[in-house]
């Protein structure tokens, strides 16, 4: 394996989260940096045959004006975060990918996000069907170009809004003749991303909120074309420590009554999450983790605020009201401070490489043995951290083993 070539095509390029995996694909790729929180690296791995970082060539879609290295310095300078010389040293790297990056699509991504676009060759007027064949056409050009074997496209673009979905979205059958209409979109921005990347039989991968694959009608793509889906919403902060310390309350029979969490953090992902209506997506998996893991439902309440100052720290504050013995009623509080960007970056190179690994193994459809790195896991109501790492550990085994 170690001669072949493997795109990670990114939809929302040079956001922070894509930034950062660039930089730390090339970082890595270069040897100028450990494998630190990377969950592919534990020894859980050794002896299974994963694409290294060094192989990955990095493309992708993007609305804004921006590039790798621009955002990269622009989070240096106002978070605090990479080193000046691991900048320099990767910058040919970042430069090179920059070449691969194509304007990507606004059809039914939200207002918000909209308002973000100012890079040039967007289409405002295309239809669904016309967006995807768009789509497609850069995954294989960006293939072609590289000599790849494969390609995995992963989507880490800001959060839509909600979208209501129907009998249409149940079958391709039903779907696929609403692809042209050129009014009334029947599937938002980030569905037409991954419609694309599974019609071409590449794997795909969703570490946002947003709609992506989550249907029975690309589902069904996925396996009419032989290809793999991961997915929702990347689990990274607060959402990993209720995923982690509620079972602790349901084993110590502990009764929840509330469990409060407030979040602040200012980068452009706040921005976005600032329109109630995108906020809705993610509050709604951050809200439901609690619930599931101790079989009632607790008073809980989520809030999210933008916070400019913040930039890519965010911060969480939980505040934990519950029952124990006699009665008696206690508090259990914590604070979680994590660079947003820095967290996910490198689950999301765990989630690439997982994908290729199902590949090469010939699995098709949503690959649920994933769902611990995820809130929302698509092919899997477990929310427990620890029974989710089960999966994850018996599944490795098999790799190991075959």
């Amino acid at each position: 394996m170690s001669d072949r070539r493997y795109g990670l095509w990114l939809v929302g390029a040079c956001g922070g989260v894509g930034t950062t995996i660039a930089l730390g694909l090339a970082a890595l790729g270069k040897k100028l940096t450990d494998t630190t929180s990377l969950v592919t690296e534990l020894p859980l791995f050794e002896g299974v045959s994963l694409v290294q970082p060094g192989q990955f060539v990095v493309g992708g879609h993007e609305i804004r004006e921006a590039g790798f290295r621009q955002t990269a310095s622009e989070m240096h300078e106002r978070a605090g975060v990479f080193h000046e010389s691991l900048l320099a040293a990767c910058s040919d790297t970042l430069e090179a990918w920059e070449k691969n990056l194509r304007p990507g699509t606004l059809l039914a991504c939200g207002e918000t996000i909209a308002k973000l676009s100012d890079r040039p060759g967007i289409n405002l007027a295309e239809t669904p069907a016309a967006a995807i064949e768009r789509i497609k056409a850069d995954l294989l050009a960006f293939k072609k170009e590289h000599n790849l074997d494969d390609v995995v496209v992963l989507s880490v673009a800001s959060t839509e809004p909600p979208f209501p979905t129907g009998p249409e979205h149940q079958s391709l059958a039903l779907l696929e003749p609403l692809l042209s209409r050129a009014n009334n979109p029947v599937l938002p921005a980030s569905s037409l991303y991954a419609y694309a990347a599974l019609d071409l039989g590449l794997p795909y991968v969703n570490f946002t909120p947003c709609l992506g694959a989550t249907m029975p009608a690309l589902e069904e793509l996925a396996i009419k074309r032989g290809t793999v889906i991961a997915g929702k919403d990347g689990k990274t902060g607060e959402t990993l420590m209720k995923t982690v310390l509620a079972p602790m309350f349901h084993h110590r029979n502990w009764r929840i009554l509330s469990w409060v969490g407030h979040n602040i953090f200012g980068n452009r992902d706040g921005v976005v999450l600032d329109d109630p209506r995108n906020k809705a997506a993610k509050v709604g998996h951050k809200d439901a983790v609690v619930s599931s893991i101790v079989g009632y439902k607790p008073n809980t309440l989520v809030s999210i605020e933008y916070i400019p100052s913040m930039d890519d720290w965010k911060t969480a504050w939980n505040h934990i009201h519950f029952q124990g013995f006699l009665g008696t009623k206690m508090i259990l509080q914590f604070i979680w401070q994590g660079c947003d960007s820095l967290l996910a970056a490198p689950l999301a190179i765990d989630l690439a490489r997982m994908a290729l690994l199902a590949r090469s193994r010939k699995e098709t459809g949503v690959l649920s043995h994933l769902s611990c790195f995820f809130k929302g896991p698509q092919g899997c109501t477990e929310n427990d951290f620890f029974k989710q790492f089960i999966m994850l550990e018996e599944y490795v085994t098999t790799c190991r083993d075959c």
